[in-house]
């Protein structure tokens, strides 16, 4: 969606040593907050997370439960009447009963029957599909009840396929960004979901893991810079701020986190987890992945202005008018992610015509607008903060702090400082960028003595009237 650009960066050793200098100074400003990162993960690292954990509180859990592959190798339609998931009116629903070879357990080569409810009927179902069933022991002869459709291939196929594409086209860089999404992946799994379910704070396990990722994630994926450092900075300041608004608006408008079925299993599953700290974390989690892109693109724009800016207010400006598009068009982004994830709840409630007021207020869609908002007061402040120290950092690299560069205290490149004596026959010395000398001038010239001055230039087209 959006394009991230790269400037020529400073191309002379005083710009280079200028970059350093401020690279230096955002890493100063960094490592505070790198430590806390790291104290804050060491602190709440989850180590017994199964002593927090209920293992008799759903059927996959019950002992002796287990999923096996089967093959089906018959289907009979029939009425779904009396059949669970079925709209009891009759009509033209269908369900099936499949034969299914066990491939694999005890039984593995003998056949058993499975019974499908209407929805999964409907999906299609034929002669060699793949099962996942649950298997009940039950005596001499296990039971065995419809779970789900094998999807590893699947799955699998359209992985590589993307690996495939994202290195294809990004090359290095795309290949740096499967790497990170690999170590965030890992901090969630690893470090977020297991401290949730042992009831550390889920404000500050979200934000130490989702800082955690964007250290990573930056550096892996965009290098090492002033440019990826001031986007981390950014990105960090709209982690801070979207966790304190989700954790206030969380409690403010009282969201349970309950919607569905499921979110009672967890909650007797994993006693010490409370689902409001689901909500906290899912609103700064959500926002992580459009943020870092807005701010990295910015980063990137303010560098790529700096060399044709006039002053430090104008890079602010032009750099402004980038993120603004950005965010833009970020705000729709989350909001139309939103509803493509909510679309089966919109269509049920469509169904009920339910009023839009009762609508909105209600448990599901009030999370999911509070995640939605929240996500995106923080996304658009911490684009002007990260062009703010954009432009400082990359004014102050090109230009020099004391330097304006063109549209500054000193004349513009190729034109003739106004300011400056006129000489014989009515010609002035031109000089060049932010006020120097031309390029011809030894560095002893300025401020020489007057009867000794410098090799004047060609400059008869800037030549003032006598």
């Amino acid at each position: 969606m959006h394009a991230h650009s790269h400037s020529r960066g400073p191309s002379t050793p005083e710009q280079v040593g200028r970059e350093r200098a401020a690279l230096g100074r955002l890493l100063i400003l960094l490592a505070p907050l790198f430590l806390a990162t790291v104290a804050g993960m060491i602190a709440m690292w989850p180590h017994d997370v199964s002593s927090h954990i209920q293992n008799d509180s759903s059927a996959w859990q019950a002992p002796g439960v287990s999923i096996i592959k089967g093959t089906i190798t018959g289907v009979a339609h029939g009425s779904c009447d009396g059949q669970p998931g079925s709209g009891g009116s009759g009509g033209s629903e269908q369900c099936a009963k499949v034969t299914v070879r066990i491939d694999e357990g005890p039984e593995a080569g003998s056949s058993t029957s499975v019974q499908l409810n209407a929805a999964v009927t409907s999906s299609g179902v034929r002669d060699g599909q793949v099962i996942r069933m649950y298997r009940t022991p039950a005596g001499a002869k296990a039971a065995y009840q419809f779970y789900d459709f094998e999807r590893t291939v699947p799955l699998i196929v359209i992985a590589l396929a993307f690996v495939a594409v994202v290195i294809a086209v990004a090359r290095r860089r795309g290949l740096a960004a499967i790497i990170s999404l690999v170590f965030a992946f890992l901090i969630i799994g690893r470090f977020m979901l297991p401290a949730l379910i042992s009831g550390s704070s889920p404000t500050w396990v979200g934000l130490v893991a989702c800082s955690a990722i964007m250290f990573i994630v930056i550096y892996v994926t965009h290098g090492f810079s002033t440019r990826t450092t001031t986007a981390l900075l950014g990105t960090l300041f709209g982690l801070l701020l979207t966790s304190g608004l989700g954790f206030a608006t969380a409690r403010w408008a009282h969201l349970t986190g309950v919607t569905g079925e499921d979110d009672f299993v967890l909650t007797a599953s994993a006693p010490d987890l409370t689902l409001t700290s689901v909500i906290i974390c899912g609103i700064i989690v959500a926002g992580l992945g459009v943020l870092n892109d807005v701010t990295v693109t910015q980063a990137s724009s303010v560098w790529e202005l700096a060399d044709s800016a006039c002053s430090r207010r104008d890079l602010y400006r032009r750099a402004m008018r980038i993120g603004r598009d950005h965010i833009a068009s970020s705000v729709y982004t989350i909001a139309f992610a939103t509803a493509g994830a909510a679309l089966s709840t919109l269509l049920l409630l469509s169904i009920y015509q339910m009023p839009l007021g009762d609508v909105l207020r209600s448990e599901t869609f009030a999370g999911e607008i509070v995640r939605t908002l929240v996500g995106s007061i923080g996304l658009v402040l911490a684009v002007p903060l990260t062009t703010f120290i954009g432009t400082m950092l990359a004014w102050g690299t090109l230009h020099g702090s004391g330097g304006r560069g063109r549209g500054g205290t000193g004349p513009r490149r190729g034109i003739v400082d106004e300011t400056a004596p006129m000489g014989p026959g009515g010609r002035v010395e031109v000089l060049g960028r932010a006020g120097r000398l031309p390029s011809h001038a030894k560095d002893g010239d300025r401020g020489a003595d007057p009867g000794n001055p410098p090799e004047p230039v060609d400059d008869s087209f800037y030549r003032r009237p006598v």
